[in-house]
């Protein structure tokens, strides 16, 4: 993978661009259309963002905006093949029962407490979300949620929320925790798993605690008049709950083995593996000692994974790549050094907050994707120092997502879950709590960017 993400450098056709001033002109103009109609019909959702992404970079090529050559190139693989490796080891995870027997634990030690579980399950969310992905992690947490506050007779509007909060706060800490992580550590080398961690957790665990001080706040009627309901849950046994400790094993020695392969391969010289190899050789590694001859459970795993969003992704690149090799990101590059004068802070903090409120109202995805690019190309217009603008770009975005519904996938994901339990929350119900909550996240972010780089 390090050999194949060298020879499919975007780098290394970006540069191929008509100098004939009326295609150029064409070129820029079918760029922009494109991309901006895209990014439209995704935003609306009356299209499936997978089929308009695809359609909108099959659209670039066709149009002559970009070669087919180039289009190749700009597709990240060692993105792809992490989510892949990623999705893989969650999917043989969830199949041993652990994230149903870790719920019901919590919800019998603190004794069927609703104040209590939703702090115990949000942290559980918030640390599986840090070293999963927190799509998955909410698919396996959110309908166990509705069955623990139906035995309690608690409404479960604070818990999804809180679930949907955490998870987003939980993926920002770390490398593998949230899509945008992902995509800004497979363009940058110099960030690895370790320096995710070292400069992301301080602001997240301080945005958790308030947030979730705050949620109980807003929520505190909701659990003044509900009376412990706990004689189901209590009487519930965990041990029948972990179908197989055989299988549970091999995943946690697995996955364990995944994390430290990230850990290490920034201080081992020379190495060059990139995350993406090192998620795949955990999960084939997983594969071979779980299913070697179980032919149909293989084929069910390949199943499950989300190939939609894997396909988005595919389609994205394109679509960016249409507007780097035309100069536009470029040119974005060169307005945003104008306005700030290139100062560290206006730079910075430019970065943080256009990142966030753009995060809340569009996928963070295509809009990082964007963004990368863009920061890219301020490194070689003379800025000095790139790394508070990666980190404002990976707490902006994933901070932001927290804004509305529709911010960030584990969002969508977790309330369409809710629809299916009859609990329906609209754009600006959960607005009026999100939305300020994702605000005193970034301002916290801002604080924290400024005491330790600027």
């Amino acid at each position: 993978m390090g050999r194949l993400g060298v020879l499919l450098r975007p780098r290394a056709f970006s540069r191929r661009v008509n100098r004939n001033p009326a295609l150029m002109s064409y070129h820029v103009t079918a760029a922009l259309v494109i991309f901006l109609i895209t990014y439209a019909l995704i935003i609306s959702e009356k299209v499936q963002r997978t089929v308009i992404a695809l359609f909108g970079a099959m659209l670039m090529v066709l149009a002559g905006v970009i070669s087919q050559e180039q289009a190749i190139a700009h597709i990240d693989f060692n993105t792809l093949a992490l989510l892949i490796g990623m999705m893989i080891q969650v999917l043989v995870l969830s199949k041993t029962g652990l994230f149903r027997f870790l719920s019901v634990w919590a919800a019998q030690k603190t004794n069927g407490n609703p104040v209590a579980l939703l702090i115990a399950l949000s942290v559980m969310v918030a640390v599986c979300s840090a070293f999963l992905d927190n799509v998955t992690t909410v698919l396996l947490t959110v309908p166990i949620t509705f069955t623990l506050t139906r035995d309690l007779k608690v409404s479960p509007l604070p818990f999804v929320i809180a679930q949907i909060l955490a998870s987003n706060i939980g993926g920002t800490c770390t490398m593998i925790g949230d899509p945008p992580n992902i995509m800004i550590a497979s363009q940058v080398k110099e960030l690895d798993f370790n320096a995710f961690i070292v400069n992301l957790t301080l602001p997240c665990v301080i945005s958790f605690v308030l947030t979730m001080a705050i949620l109980l706040f807003i929520y505190r009627k909701e659990f003044a008049k509900v009376s412990k309901n706990h004689n189901r849950i209590m009487n519930i046994k965990l041990v029948g709950l972990i179908r197989s400790y055989g299988l549970l094993v091999r995943c946690l020695i697995t996955l364990v083995f995944t994390i430290a392969l990230f850990c290490c391969h920034g201080f081992i010289p020379n190495w060059g593996l990139e995350s993406g190899t090192i998620a795949v050789t955990g999960a084939s590694l997983l594969l071979l000692l779980t299913m070697p001859d179980r032919e149909k459970a293989l084929e069910y795993i390949f199943s499950k994974i989300e190939w939609t969003t894997i396909f988005f992704f595919v389609g994205l690149f394109v679509l960016v790549g249409g507007l780097e090799v035309n100069g536009i990101i470029n040119w974005l590059a060169a307005q945003t050094m104008c306005l700030t004068g290139g100062e560290p802070v206006a730079t910075t903090m430019s970065v943080l907050w256009l990142s966030a409120i753009m995060s809340a109202f569009v996928d963070n995805i295509p809009f990082v994707a964007t963004m990368i690019p863009m920061v890219k190309n301020m490194g070689a217009m003379g800025y000095q120092n790139l790394e508070p603008l990666w980190w404002a770009l990976s707490l902006g975005a994933c901070l932001g997502g927290n804004g509305t519904v529709i911010g960030a996938s584990a969002n969508v994901v977790a309330l369409g879950l809710a629809r299916q339990h009859n609990l329906r929350v609209s754009f600006m119900q959960y607005f009026y709590v999100g939305f300020p909550l994702m605000l005193m996240s970034v301002g916290i972010s801002a604080i924290y960017l400024w005491l330790r780089y600027l």
